[in-house]
């Protein structure tokens, strides 16, 4: 198909009707999807109002800010109280709330902290500013984290180092198949991350525990289309791994930026906001870069515990998709997109901020 044509109207319509007519040789059906801009596109374009009352589409940890854990923040505000530090990050990052405030209050403190659209921004300030220390936050999946390890393996002048906060994708979808009060039937996998790695660390999870699993784009069409091949795999009673992203992503992605980021990180057991600690499932420096690791050059160390989850909030359970985000207590009132309460709210990839955006479920 053209691009365009995935997101014509007709073309959408059939493919929900042909969901419709598939799902009805079926029973309960729980999709699950692991990505923030899929979420999107469901909710931008009403996608579960097109779907059959069996099919399911919950939303995973696919919201980088999100799962972001409250001791980086923490961390990243230390390290802003110390003389002439610039802390450069993403500005999805600025109103996350920590333990005791977020970026955005610490900025209003008098923190010098700036937005930046990528990695090579942070750079770019470290060169200009060469009597200041800049400290690249560097929050996301797979795909930021590409981008980021280009600049370190680039020699990055020495006033310039990064705090590590990165995710990987496909550990934390493993997880959460042990979690055991979670019904999944199939998992919607993040064509952009696939980009990167490619469909073959997916292949897991059709092979080793007989899931279902689509790599999908991001058009409405990609999203629906992604769906049938799920359905289909559950009629046919035989899982396997798919890609539907085919005109983006190959089976073992870009080559050359998987190189780069096994050369630059280490892959870590880390802890995400919301889900807990899952094993192998973030990125550390790797010796040969320990000069521009942020943690070691200030010294960071924190007086008290870090809380990611702050009281009445849900964040928690909406990122493992035990609720939708309207079953919060605290979603639209004392948590909107203004002044987020929990971490969901506040980037545009958060579920909570997608439902509020468009509505959730009619």
């Amino acid at each position: 198909m053209k691009l365009e044509e995935y997101r014509s109207v007709g073309i959408v319509k059939k493919l929900a009707d042909e969901t419709s007519r598939l799902a009805s040789l079926l029973g309960n059906v729980k999709i699950m999807h692991v990505c923030g801009t899929h979420e999107n596109t469901i909710s931008k374009y009403a996608l579960r109002d097109l779907l059959p009352e069996n099919v399911e589409l919950i939303a995973g940890p696919g919201c980088p800010v999100c799962v972001c854990p409250a001791r980086d923040i923490d961390e990243a505000r230390e390290i802003a109280k110390k003389k002439n530090v610039i802390i450069a990050t993403f500005g999805d990052m600025l109103k996350v709330p920590s333990s005791d405030g977020s970026l955005s209050q610490a900025k209003a403190d008098g923190a010098d902290i700036r937005i930046i659209y990528g990695p090579g921004d942070a750079v770019t300030l470290a060169k200009k500013n060469p009597k200041k220390e800049v400290v690249l936050f560097s929050v996301g999946f797979e795909t930021t984290a590409a981008v980021s390890a280009f600049e370190i393996f680039s020699s990055p002048p020495e006033n310039f180092s990064v705090l590590v906060s990165h995710r990987l994708i496909p550990p934390v979808m493993e997880f959460l198949m042990g979690v055991g009060d979670i019904k999944i039937d199939g998992f919607l996998s993040p064509g952009h991350v696939a980009v990167i790695i490619g469909v073959e660390p997916f292949r897991v999870f059709a092979e080793a525990y007989e899931m279902p699993t689509v790599v999908a784009g991001f058009e409405p069409a990609d999203v629906l289309i992604a769906v049938l091949m799920i359905l289909k795999q559950i009629k046919d009673r035989k899982a396997r791994c798919e890609n539907e992203y085919t005109r983006c992503v190959t089976e073992y992605g870009n080559l050359k930026a998987k190189k780069v980021m096994g050369e630059v990180f280490e892959v870590a057991t880390t802890h995400w906001r919301g889900v807990g600690r899952v094993p192998e499932s973030g990125y550390k420096l790797s010796k040969k870069y320990t000069k521009y690791d942020a943690r070691k050059k200030f010294e960071v160390s924190l007086e008290k515990e870090p809380i990611d989850i702050l009281p009445g909030c849900s964040c928690h359970l909406v990122m493992i998709g035990k609720i939708y985000p309207d079953e919060c207590a605290l979603f639209g009132k004392k948590c909107t997109p203004k002044e987020p309460y929990g971490p969901c709210m506040v980037s545009s990839e958060g579920t909570c901020r997608a439902w509020h955006k468009y509505g959730g479920i009619k």
